[in-house]
């Protein structure tokens, strides 16, 4: 029920259930060996923090959630389980299904972004990619749905921070994608920092009791985040340490991870009659069958027979592909007058910034082992792409102070491609931003450069998270949103750049104007003055206006589409009846290119109110100049349901409005009517 770093306990006492931290087949075997000394001989598991790749790095996933390739994210965390399974490590810290909607917290890099329903198809994909069908094949690894739960409902966006939201909101926007783990079979679970509504998490007995591991029948363990047991004191719901060991174990958390309460506290707990030994015995009987289904009792050291595969060219070679498809994938164009892609007939570009020759940073946050020396930079990967070209890069401002350096005569260039943006730790753990600007010297220096040179101008924005650039945007002909994208980074980049890859990527949050517009989310609620132009008396500001700079769901690519308005297979439909609606794409630019077509519902009227809009589905097509695809849109009565006053899931017959298009902000509607059986 303990789990440490290796500087801690030593499992040879048997006191010890998981050890993280652990990066090497060698070490791993020397810790083993330790708990086969003790009496029961209890294996340990082995966990570490796999965010987006164990050695080869996948772009995070809030970039990944920008491709909408549902298929590609479950193959690249299947790549990942692979490598660490490689290294000797059962059990990954991932995937974060929390929903963010707010930019301010800097967690949202690691998330699937606002909307509950694509969180809840990525959450499913993850795990399957993780843990495969079974682990049978030893190249797979048990994940880890976390931070359970409304840890990105954070006030104000501060990490850590409470979250102060309705039980409906709860149920109806955070809780599903974990929800959706538990039907994907995830193995495990991990408790949040905050509070919710008053009980912090880890101590939250109605979620992880009631919620969890009844009314879902959820049959895996829970661990605790990094301390959260005794951090239980700190929120001052428990009165010191030992007290919040009482409260996390009776409230249902299994496994302590890092601050030793349980170790220090459990056995007199019980002892004294504070802990039920019920409570023990289903944490053990929790931890020990995950341990069972690891094939850990059969051979404690299955994990440690594939060490030859690490640094085999070939399949190597085979993960960085998958890697670069997948960070071209993520990249979202958000605006192109005409520049992109780059002509094959440009003899002579300059790439301007820091950012540009910084594979670190390409890296992103919560990179495991992953290595800067093996990363493309941006200039690697366009001088690769562009071989007859010449390619001069210039350091444009500082990385670490962003003071402006020089610039110099770009009247010799064809084309100027600029990267600016956030550095990789400026989003993840910790990482929470009142200003999610981009550097006020950056936006200056694309507004200099466009100023003087008078020829294209290409910004790479970089980040990981929504970031705000509207001082530099007028200046620049081509806006580019290419997050942190891994190990293949500038490979990827250059292939979207060259049009080897016609980006197809689209925001899986929204993006404000002005941080003062935090949270902001498409699915909002109407309230009873919703938002018009020219009129002071609505939900909206004095100052500003509601509308995001880049909507959710938004993304562009070097073709163009068309999709035609939604048609449904009849106007009445009686409940337990398929809801089928049809439309068609077409290719109406000169590029073969890949589009997602996204549906929304709106329920017309209901008995507890609901968004404007919600997601409930999407397809991606590819499609060459002049083709056209049928699509069809099948949903079940389930998929219009909500949860009432009383919290229950239900489905209320009305009138229903469906809508078809390529981002929430440009939508085609039909209407149907549900009635009754």
């Amino acid at each position: 029920m303990i789990a440490v770093t290796i500087r801690k306990k030593s499992p040879g006492g048997g006191e010890v259930g998981s050890i993280f931290n652990i990066l090497t087949v060698e070490r791993a075997k020397q810790y083993q060996d330790l708990a086969m000394q003790s009496r029961l001989k209890i294996p340990l598991i082995f966990g570490l923090d796999v965010i987006h790749g164990m050695k080869t790095i996948f772009p995070i996933p809030m970039a990944e959630a920008a491709s909408f390739n549902l298929e590609l994210m479950k193959k690249t965390a299947s790549v990942a389980a692979a490598e660490t399974s490689a290294h000797g490590i059962h059990w990954t810290f991932a995937p974060m299904v929390d929903i963010s909607r707010d930019a301010r917290w800097g967690r949202s890099m690691e998330g699937a972004g606002e909307d509950p329903w694509y969180g809840s198809q990525i959450a499913k994909v993850r795990v399957e990619g993780f843990q495969g069908a079974n682990y049978d094949g030893r190249n797979t690894v048990l994940a880890c749905a976390k931070h359970f739960a409304a840890y990105g409902a954070a006030v104000a966006g501060k990490d850590y921070a409470e979250a102060d939201i309705s039980e409906h909101t709860l149920q109806q926007v955070y809780l599903p994608p974990f929800r959706a783990a538990v039907e994907a079979g995830v193995g495990t679970f991990m408790n949040a920092f905050n509070e919710i509504n008053g009980i912090p998490a880890t101590a939250h007995k109605p979620l992880l009791r009631d919620v969890l591991k009844g009314e879902w029948g959820f049959k895996g363990f829970v661990v605790s985040d990094w301390g959260s047991v005794g951090e239980i004191s700190k929120h001052r719901m428990a009165k010191d340490n030992k007290d919040a060991g009482r409260l996390a174990a009776i409230a249902g958390c299994d496994m302590d991870m890092h601050s030793m309460t349980y170790a220090r506290h459990l056995v007199n707990l019980v002892k004294e009659g504070a802990v039920d030994v019920a409570v023990i015995d289903d944490a053990v009987k929790r931890i020990l069958t995950v341990k069972f289904e690891l094939g850990l009792f059969d051979d404690p050291y299955r994990y440690n027979y594939r060490a030859k595969e690490i640094g085999d060219k070939k399949i190597e070679a085979s993960y960085r592909k998958l890697a670069r498809e997948a960070g071209a994938a993520s990249i979202v164009l958000l605006k192109n007058k005409d520049v992109l892609p780059v002509p094959a007939t440009a003899r002579k570009i300059a790439l301007v910034g820091p950012l540009n020759k910084s594979n670190k940073d390409m890296l992103g946050n919560w990179s495991a082992i992953g290595k800067p020396e093996d990363v493309i930079s941006v200039y690697d990967g366009l001088k690769a792409a562009l071989p007859k070209a010449k390619i001069t890069y210039i350091e444009g401002y500082d990385l670490e102070t962003n003071e402006l350096k020089p610039l110099p005569d770009f009247s010799g260039y064809d084309v100027i491609i600029v990267a600016v943006g956030e550095r990789a730790m400026e989003s993840g753990e910790a990482k929470s931003k009142v200003n999610i600007n981009i550097n006020a010297n950056q936006q200056l220096m694309v507004k200099q450069i466009k100023e003087v040179a008078q020829k294209p101008v290409i910004a790479l924005l970089m980040g990981g998270r929504p970031l705000i650039f509207s001082d530099m945007e007028p200046y620049a002909d081509a806006l580019l949103m290419t997050w942190w994208l891994g190990t293949e980074a500038g490979n990827s980049i250059a292939d979207v750049l060259v049009g080897k890859y016609n980006p197809s990527g689209k925001l899986p949050m929204t993006f404000p104007r002005h941080v003062g517009q935090c949270p902001i989310y498409y699915n909002h609620k109407s309230t009873g003055r919703a938002w018009a132009p020219n009129n002071p008396w609505v939900s909206g500001y004095m100052d500003e206006s509601v509308r995001p700079a880049y909507a959710f769901g938004y993304g562009l690519s070097y073709t163009t589409f068309e999709i035609a308005a939604p048609v449904m297979s009849k106007k009445e439909y009686t409940t337990g009846e398929s809801v089928v609606l049809t439309t068609s794409v077409r290719n109406t630019g000169k590029y073969t290119g890949k589009e997602t077509i996204q549906l929304y519902l709106q329920d017309v009227a209901s008995s507890v109110t609901r968004p404007v809009i919600e997601l409930c589905g999407i397809q991606q097509v590819e499609l060459a100049p002049g083709d056209t695809k049928e699509i069809k849109f099948t949903l079940s009565e389930q998929d219009f349901g909500f949860f009432n006053a009383e919290r229950k899931f239900i489905t209320e017959p009305g009138g229903f409005k469906l809508f078809v298009g390529n981002s929430s902000d440009n939508l085609k509607g039909t209407e149907f009517e549900l009635i009754v059986k």
